[in-house]
C-alpha cells in the first residue's frame, strides 16, 4: 500500500491478481484474517508511476487536476445551505 492517507500506508499484502472492477483497474488479496480485499491499483505499487509523480520529484503534493476537483468542491461547499446535501 502506498497511498499516503490510506491507513494500511507501508504495509504489505500478497497479490492475488490485477483485474478491472467498478470501473477501474483493482489489486485482488488477501487480508491477515483471509479475506479477500481490494484496492484501486494506483494505491498500490503494482501501478506503473503516474508521469505527474515522477517529473515533480516529490515537489508537489497534488496534481492541477486534483487542485481544481478540491477548488469545485470547496466552491459547492460555500454556497451550500445548512442541511443541503453537497
Amino acid at each position: 500500500m502506498t497511498h499516503p492517507f490510506h491507513p494500511w500506508v507501508g504495509r504489505e499484502f500478497v497479490l492475488v491478481g490485477i483485474r478491472q472492477a467498478w470501473g477501474e483497474d483493482r489489486v485482488f488479496f488477501f487480508d491477515e484474517g483471509g479475506a479477500q480485499c481490494s484496492l484501486p491499483t494506483g494505491w498500490t505499487d503494482a501501478a506503473a508511476p503516474d508521469a505527474f509523480v515522477a517529473v515533480s520529484d516529490g515537489r508537489s503534493a497534488l496534481r492541477v487536476v486534483d487542485l481544481v476537483v478540491l477548488g469545485e468542491l470547496i466552491d459547492s461547499l460555500r454556497r451550500a445551505e445548512p442541511g443541503d446535501e453537497v
